[in-house]
């Protein structure tokens, strides 16, 4: 019974070591398993840290990227804002200069000139216009328009009384507008029948002439406040026009003076198409006659076809017969056949 117990013992014991030895195997394996693990899950953090920091240093250089360019386009516009600010001090300069020139009566003159100097100048041809042409009688015209006739030469007028417009302006009481509008009827009339005197010569120029406002609104007072003034304008032939009006008027002689060079063009026209049919008619006798050698050179070819058939017969045939002892009879004998 002892033996039985000490035997038992004794496979018990080898049972725990074995149990122990596999144990601590499984154990090794598993903690072979874990540091594999702790060693994927460590270079999977390092890796995502990596792009982490990567994306991190990027975002935060493409923020201090955007952030330089936001400032340097602030920078700019700090600078355009500051030369704006300047050019308006400078316009303000301007304007302010311009009331003065506009103060006085040949520099408001001046301004309507140049104004008619530049809508003419940009819209028709430099043959066509004359700034302050002297006329026969001594006048000088701001601008001489030379149309041909009819209706002719046409003069611009540009030294409008302006200080009767702004006499009327700037009336303050109802004494002052009436006196200020008779001022200005009288003026404008006044200088209606001055440019039909100075700038409307028979023979000369035109039956017309143009009175040139350099202000749409003064323009626009004459026809809504004096339609009379107008009316005198109109039985005295001065058109009144204004910047707008001037420049509808100018493309339309422009129009005008086109269709008159083509007029003028029309007979070289017609003598270059005369030519042209001439040449034509020469061009088909030279295309009949290249026909007619084209047709004879065909008719040769044919011909010469013919004998180069001819010739590749007998050389086929003479290299078909067979050479024997009566070959120059055979010979003979072919050329006769052909």
């Amino acid at each position: 019974m002892r033996e039985l117990l000490l035997q038992s013992q004794s496979d018990l014991a080898g049972r725990l070591a074995a149990l122990g030895e596999v144990n601590m195997h499984s154990q090794n394996q598993l903690f072979a398993a874990l540091n594999e693990q702790r060693s994927a899950v460590l270079k999977i953090i390092d890796e995502k840290l990596l792009m982490l920091t990567k994306n991190v240093g990027e975002g935060l250089l493409q923020n201090s990227t955007k952030t330089n360019e936001a400032l340097s386009a602030l920078k700019e516009r700090l600078v355009k804002i500051d030369v704006a600010q300047q050019k308006i001090s400078s316009l303000s300069e301007q304007v302010v200069s311009l009331q003065e020139v506009l103060s006085n009566k040949q520099a408001r003159g001046a301004f309507g000139e140049i104004q008619l100097n530049d809508l003419v100048t940009s819209i028709l041809p430099p043959s066509v216009y004359t700034f302050q042409a002297l006329l026969s009688n001594g006048k000088k015209a701001d601008c001489l328009l030379q149309l041909p006739n009819p209706p002719g030469a046409i003069a611009i007028d540009a030294k409008f009384p302006l200080e009767s417009y702004y006499a009327l302006r700037n009336a303050s009481n109802d004494k002052e507008k009436i006196d200020a509008e008779r001022f200005f009827r009288a003026s404008v009339i006044k200088h209606i029948k001055d440019i039909s005197e100075k700038y409307i010569l028979n023979g000369e120029t035109a039956e017309s002439a143009l009175m040139f406002l350099p202000s749409e609104a003064i323009y626009a007072e004459l026809h809504a406040n004096f339609v009379d003034v107008v009316e005198t304008s109109y039985r005295a032939k001065v058109w009144i026009v204004s910047p707008t009006t001037l420049m509808a008027t100018l493309n339309t002689i422009r129009a005008i003076l086109k269709d008159a060079h083509m007029r003028e063009q029309a007979g070289v026209i017609q003598k270059e198409v005369g030519a042209l049919i001439d040449d034509i008619s020469r061009l088909d006798e030279r295309v009949t006659s290249l026909e007619r050698h084209f047709r004879q050179a065909c008719d040769d070819v044919e011909q010469i076809k013919i004998s180069s058939g001819k010739v590749s017969r007998k050389i086929q045939k003479i290299e078909a017969v067979e050479l024997e002892k009566d070959e120059p009879n055979n010979l003979k004998q072919i050329v006769a056949n052909d």
